[in-house]
Formats: structure tokens, C-alpha cells, sequence
């Protein structure tokens, strides 16, 4: 039985992925965990009655288990670990909360138009944790040779790093972080990454109402 996963649709392409990291991240970990699943594409202006039904905040992702729609990407990839232990995606509880502070820094520095707000180097005081985590640790990935759901959370949106504050911004990560920059080009040439990713253009797209508001 495959599982039904609701998730994001792209913005003005109702019929391919759209750009929420957090869609992504339950993909990511059904696809590493080989899970059959069914996906759902909601098209966020104009959500079918079905889906507001099971999910009446009209927020994704939504999974159904056990004939109940369950919300939260934390909630959902704890269920599917529980569910489907092998292979194991746990995180050390030491590592779990790696790179944890670096998707609200960029939001901030995305949507800022003060130069001097200090989001910027707000933001490249994460990013620099996160290379100096990689850096003292054997790796490649967080917690060590393995993938683990740590990766798969920070891997949507180190992707929404480079493309949107690469695009709105002209800005990219320094290439001096070096192993953040080898961590974050694993991670996006993954199978499960590259089946599951919206495009830079569906990305942008997403981002562009919250970055240049009417």
C-alpha cells in the first residue's frame, strides 16, 4: 500500500512540485527509506475541498497513516522512522539540532531591504557553524558517514539559500566554507534530492510575493 502524501504544488504549474522545504524534507525521507507513496499536489491559491477537509489550516505537508492525515514535517518524519525503521535516518540527539537556526536567518536576510540590519552577517554566522561542524567532524554528512534526517532538513533549504539569494540578491555562499559548499553538493546530487527538488524557477517563483510584497 502506498502512502498518500500531500504536498506543495508549483506556483502557476499546478502539475509539478512546488518549493517548500518542508514538502521536500517528507519526500526526501520517503524516497531514502524506499516507501511507495502516492503524491498529492496542492495548489496553494485555490486548495480542493478534500484537502481542506483533512487539513483545515490549509497547510502542507499532510501524510495519511492509518487512515488519519497527519500534519508537521517533524511529526510525520518521526512516524515514518517508527514506522519504517530501516534504513535508520535517526540523528544523535548530540547532532539533531545542527544548522537548525540558518532557514529563519536567511528568510530574514531575503526579505530585508536594510543594508545594515546585520541579517547578512546573521545569517553567515549559521552558515559558518555549519562549516566548521563539517569541518571537525569526519563526515561527509552531519552526523558521519551516513545520511541521517538532519541532512534531509537542511538539504531543501541550503537549496533555497543558493537559488533565491542567489537570484533576489546576486549572493552566494563564500567559497572559503569550503566544506559546507562540498556538504550542500552532496546532498543535491543525491537521487532522492534530484527526484524530489523543485526547480530553480518554481523556487524563485515562490519566493518572489514574499521577497517584492504588491
Amino acid at each position: 500500500m502506498a502512502i498518500e502524501a500531500a504536498v506543495k504544488a508549483a506556483v502557476g504549474a499546478p502539475d509539478e512540485i512546488g518549493d517548500c522545504p518542508f514538502s521536500q524534507r517528507v519526500l526526501l525521507t520517503l524516497e531514502e527509506k524506499k516507501v511507495p507513496y502516492k503524491l498529492h499536489l496542492i495548489n496553494l491559491s485555490d486548495k480542493p475541498s478534500w484537502f481542506l477537509k483533512v487539513s483545515p489550516e490549509g497547510k502542507v505537508p499532510v501524510v495519511k497513516f492509518d487512515d488519519k492525515w497527519v500534519p508537521d514535517s517533524d511529526v510525520i518524519v518521526g512516524i515514518l522512522e517508527e514506522k519504517y525503521p530501516e534504513p535508520s535516518l535517526v540523528t544523535p540527539p548530540q547532532f539533531s539540532s545542527v544548522g537548525s537556526k540558518i532557514f529563519s536567518a536567511f528568510g530574514k536576510f531575503l526579505k530585508s531591504k536594510n543594508p545594515k540590519d546585520h541579517s547578512e552577517e546573521d545569517l553567515l554566522v549559521e552558515l559558518k557553524a555549519l562549516d566548521e561542524h563539517l569541518k571537525a567532524h569526519d563526515g561527509p554528512y552531519v552526523a558521519g558517514e551516513k545520511v541521517t534526517a538532519v541532512d534531509l532538513s537542511l538539504a531543501p533549504k541550503l537549496y533555497h539559500v543558493d537559488i533565491a539569494l542567489g537570484h533576489f540578491k546576486k549572493w552566494s555562499i563564500p567559497k572559503e566554507l569550503a566544506s559546507l559548499i562540498a556538504y550542500k553538493e552532496l546532498l543535491f546530487t543525491r537521487e532522492s534530492f534530484v527526484k524530489t527538488k523543485a526547480t530553480p524557477e518554481h523556487v524563485i517563483a515562490g519566493w518572489e510575493p514574499k521577497v517584492n510584497p504588491a
